[in-house]
């Protein structure tokens, strides 16, 4: 784990829910620090009984909606452009946005939801909503939906792991994805159960 790393790790240990909504807001901001570290030691605490599971839900969940307007305004403000000229000094890389506005380009407003579950693009896709103008209210409404199963995952894996939390940072995107698989089949599952119930409702 790097310099930087053991600072963020450090800021989390002395300030506790406070920062956990400072880093989520910078991450969700499209600073490059990795949700797995800032949750899942935020976690960890929770097993150490040093933060409460409702707490640090609370303040990574304000932090990251707060992280993610600033995007949203970023993208809205200043558009593609913008972001592409002096993204590079936030450390914001073309491709990660490219990855991103090709997401919101093929699914629309509902990429802000299911991205929010996904490495990478769960960083940036408030950039291209801002770009296209969503509505402020929509975005604010399917940020909190996508963000909060995701959040309350990594807190909860890390204190199921303990002093093994650093292994989130191994696993933490073929978690994500494999997080989003079992949410869609889940869905898939309920919308099929739930028009066969209907169904035979009508039949009746």
């Amino acid at each position: 784990m790097g310099s930087l790393s053991e600072m963020f790790l450090g800021f989390i240990a002395d300030w506790g829910y406070l920062a956990v909504a400072v880093l989520m807001g910078m991450e969700n901001a499209c600073i490059p620090i990795p949700s797995e570290l800032i949750l899942g030691f935020a976690g960890y605490l929770i097993f150490a009984g040093q933060m409460t599971f409702s707490g640090a839900l609370l303040y990574g969940m304000v932090g990251g909606l707060l992280g993610s307007w600033f995007a949203y305004e970023v993208g809205r403000r200043g558009g593609r452009s913008f972001v592409d000229k002096y993204g590079h000094y936030f450390l914001i890389k073309k491709s990660h946005v490219d990855l991103a506005q090709n997401w919101f380009d093929k699914y629309g407003i509902k990429a802000v939801f299911f991205s929010r579950m996904l490495p990478v693009v769960r960083t940036f896709i408030s950039l291209p909503a801002g770009f296209a103008h969503v509505d402020f209210k929509k975005f604010t409404i399917y940020t909190i939906l996508g963000s909060l199963p995701w959040t309350a995952l990594i807190l909860w894996a890390g204190m199921f792991l303990g002093e093994s939390w650093k292994y989130l940072l191994k696993i933490g995107h073929e978690a994500s994805i494999a997080f989003v698989v079992i949410c869609v089949v889940g869905a898939a599952v309920w919308y099929f159960c739930y028009h066969k119930k209907q169904k035979k409702r009508h039949l009746k």
